[in-house]
Formats: structure tokens, C-alpha cells, sequence
């Protein structure tokens, strides 16, 4: 048992006959593709409930900066839970591991509406919120496990970049749920717990989906099914399981590559979230919008991540032949360019301030999910949530809370243009950690022929 709570990896069975290997792939794929997209998207429900509660929290006497101490607990626990746990869950059933954390996550935001003292202070919100984080560091590395067991190298830009979207379709129904919960228990703790036992259900979809490998179904590998392997690719280190400690000290921290890109993936949430987390108040102060135009323009952000992240993960496959350096620094070049229209938009044209905007989140959200796929490539596939979990420490420990604490205290302090200073490194930044991983991507890959598949 992996850590005495999750089940190990589930056993290899006998090999099904060759003649029914395509069609039960096919629809295997299908079925735990959905599942990971579901339970993700699930994820989201009781992750973003809490920011939706705020306004009728602060009602109850808490500030904003008391809330915004509460939730920042989240954040904290997720960076590191996303690494640690990521470990754990290389070792374990990936099926069982993304349906226990997503219940656990389920029930510490139904403890919180449901308990009356879980909101009487901002310690125990604080506390709640952190174990809600740690639980959510669960979600991810599953789902990279999945992905690395079931799509080959030159497909998983494509399937990532879908999967991606259970991001946007989980942030987007959880204002929904909320509505729904405020409605239906006439009160803030139906927004708490009403989207908890939505995601228990969610849960179980994604338990019966899910299958952690396609040897545990008795299919052969991905890399056999598809004539699609790495040049580092070996049968013997691919398919065995490790130990902690050969994750950790072999593969992942003693990986350089992975470091450059944990790096990179800092800045390019720097980017993200130092955008649209201030957006709202930059756009009324600065570029004097209204609420309503402010919304729109950052709601179209969101969307635009969604066929930018598409065409991102597209290019990486087909156009790169798997290879994610290149698509990462392109994308944040463009990043680049519209920050800076959006920063000083010659004439103060609103309609220029909203679609430098919006091209900021079509080119920012493919970096986002392309440094994950690229820790996935960078090491064995049975070490994947580590791999992925380290980019996503850096990404949430160090990227988003400076663009939260970091950013805010810059523009109360030096004004806008520092803060757009700022940014703007942090794009030449992503670009210059990234390069270093360009040649060895290209060492990496097969040169096969186009996939049979």
C-alpha cells in the first residue's frame, strides 16, 4: 500500500489477444480520458467555492485582507502537496488516488459549511483551507500519471491540452454551484457545502472510468501500441515501479532539466495570475473602465485561454514532433508583446486594452500546461507526479503568491509601471530557463515514422 492509505499500482495482467488489442484500447482511452476530465474538473468545485463565499463572510465581520490570509492556505499547501503527494501517487492506483483526495477535499468543505464554528475564525478557516489544499495537491499528479501511461510522447500535447480545459470547465460551473447552494440552503455555508457533495458524485464517475495503466487491463504499453518511443526509452526502467527515494534522488532532483523548467514555470505563473488577479483593478484605475467592462474584459481571458491552450498543445505534437521548448518560448514571446500593449495601449483605446488582454490569456495558458507535459517527457513515466509536482511548487509557492503578496505591495508602493516591470522580466526569464532544455528535447525523441494510431 502506497503509504499505508492508497492502494499500489495496479497489477499487470495477462495479455489480451491481438486481434482485440485496437478496439479495446480505443474505447479504454475514451473512458479514462473523460475520467481524469471529470475528476479534475471536479477539483475545481471545492477549490474555487471558498473565494465565492467572501462577500457574505465579510457580512459576518471578517475583512478582506483577513479572507485573502485565509485562502492564501490553500495556495500554500497545494504548492508543496502537489510535489509530495505527486510522489506518492506515482506510487499508487492512479484510480484510487484522484477519487480519495477528491472526497477528502469533498468533505473538509462540507465540514466547513455544515460545522458552525469551522467559520467563526480566520485560524480555523485557515487551517480548514490548508487541509483543503493539501487535498487538492491530489487532483494533478493522477492525472499525469494517466496521461504518461495512456498517450505516447508525440501525442500527449494534444491530449494534455484537452485535458487542460477540465480547468476552465470546472472555474466556470463552480459560480453556478454556488448560486445554486446560496439558493437552496439560504445561506453562505450552502455555497461551501452544496458544491462538496456535487464533486462526491463527480468522484465516483471517475472511479468507475478511471484504469490506472493499460497493462492493468491487459493491454500492452502505450509506447509497444503506438511504435512511439523516446531514444531513452528502456522497457526494463519505463515499466518497473520505484521507490520513493529512487523518485525523488534519481529522477527528479537530481534532474537539471527539470529544475531549469520548475524555474521557468515561477515566472510564467507570475505572468498568469500577476495579470488577471489585478486586472479588475488595474483596467477602473488606470484605464478607466467600469465594473461591468472590467468583468467582461477579464472573463475574456479565461475564455481565450481555452483555443489558445488547443492550438499550443497542436503545435507541440505536429508541427515540433513532441518536442515543448519550442511552442513555450514562442508562446511567451507573444505573452510578451501583448503585455506590453497591454501595459501602455497607445491611446488609451479600451477596445486595445481588452484585446491585448484576452491575447494575454490565449498565449499565457499554453506555457501553463506545456511545463507540465515536459516534466512528464523528462523522466521515466512512473516517476510523472513527482516530475510534475516539483514545476507545480515552483509554479504556486513562489509564482502565485508573488503575483499576489509581491505584486500588490509593488503597486501600493512604487505604482502600475513597476509592477508591469516586473512581468515583463518574468517573461524573459520563463523564455531563458526554458532554453536550456531546447537541445535536449531533441535528444529525447524518436525519429520514427508518423504514428500507426
Amino acid at each position: 500500500m502506497g503509504f499505508n492509505l492508497f492502494p499500489k499500482p495496479a497489477p499487470h495482467k495477462p495479455l489480451l489477444p491481438e486481434s482485440t488489442v485496437k478496439s479495446i484500447y480505443s474505447k479504454e482511452r475514451i473512458k479514462v480520458f473523460i475520467g481524469i476530465f471529470v475528476g479534475y474538473a471536479a477539483y475545481y468545485f471545492v477549490r474555487k467555492n471558498f473565494s465565492f463565499a467572501v462577500p457574505e463572510l465579510q457580512k459576518l465581520g471578517f475583512s478582506k485582507g483577513e479572507l485573502g490570509l485565509a485562502a492564501s492556505a490553500l495556495s500554500i499547501a497545494y504548492g508543496f502537496s502537489k510535489f509530495l503527494m505527486g510522489n506518492i501517487s506515482d506510487r499508487s492506483n492512479a484510480r484510487y488516488f484522484l477519487s480519495i483526495g477528491l472526497v477528502l477535499s469533498a468533505f473538509t468543505m462540507i465540514f466547513m459549511g455544515f460545522v458552525p464554528f469551522a467559520t467563526s475564525s480566520i485560524a480555523v478557516m485557515f487551517v480548514l483551507l490548508f487541509i483543503n489544499g493539501w487535498f487538492q495537491g491530489m487532483g494533478w499528479p493522477p492525472c499525469g500519471r494517466v496521461v504518461a501511461h495512456w498517450f505516447s510522447v508525440r501525442e500527449r500535447g494534444r491530449a494534455m491540452s484537452i485535458w487542460n480545459l477540465a480547468h476552465n470547465i470546472g472555474g466556470f460551473l463552480v459560480g453556478p454551484l454556488t448560486v445554486l447552494g446560496f439558493e437552496l440552503f439560504a445561506g453562505y455555508q450552502g455555497m461551501l457545502y452544496f458544491p462538496g457533495l456535487v464533486s462526491i458524485l463527480f468522484a465516483i464517475v471517475a472511479f468507475v472510468l478511471i484504469r490506472d495503466t493499460p497493462q492493468s487491463v491487459g493491454l500492452p504499453p502505450i509506447e509497444v501500441y503506438n511504435n512511439d518511443y523516446p531514444k531513452s526509452y528502456d522497457a526494463k526502467t519505463q515499466e518497473q515501479e520505484f521507490s520513493a527515494k529512487e523518485i525523488f534522488l534519481k529522477y527528479v532532483l537530481n534532474n537539471r532539466l527539470l529544475w531549469y523548467i520548475a524555474i521557468a514555470n515561477a515566472f510564467v505563473y507570475l505572468v498568469r495570475n500577476g495579470i488577471i488577479n489585478w486586472a479588475p483593478t488595474f483596467l477602473q484605475e488606470v484605464s478607466g473602465f467600469d465594473k461591468t467592462q472590467a468583468a467582461f474584459a477579464s472573463g475574456g481571458y479565461e475564455l481565450a485561454a481555452i483555443p489558445g491552450t488547443l492550438l499550443c498543445g497542436l503545435m507541440s505534437d505536429k508541427f515540433f514532433k513532441g518536442r515543448r521548448a519550442p511552442v513555450t518560448i514562442i508562446y511567451m514571446a507573444m505573452t510578451l508583446i501583448s503585455v506590453l500593449l497591454y501595459w501602455k495601449n497607445p491611446g488609451g483605446n479600451a477596445f486595445v486594452q481588452s484585446i491585448a488582454l484576452w491575447a494575454i490569456g490565449f498565449f499565457i495558458y499554453g506555457p501553463v500546461m506545456l511545463i507540465g507535459v515536459q516534466a512528464i517527457d523528462l523522466v521515466p513515466k512512473k516517476a510523472a507526479g513527482t516530475a510534475a509536482g516539483l514545476t507545480g511548487l515552483f509554479g504556486y509557492f513562489i509564482g502565485d503568491l508573488l503575483a499576489n503578496a509581491a505584486l500588490g505591495r509593488l503597486v501600493d508602493k512604487q505604482g502600475w509601471d513597476a509592477s508591469f516591470i516586473v512581468i515583463v522580466i518574468s517573461c524573459l526569464l520563463a523564455i531563458f530557463f526554458t532554453s536550456f532544455t531546447w537541445n535536449r528535447e531533441k535528444k529525447n525523441l524518436s525519429n520514427l515514422t508518423p504514428l500507426s494510431h
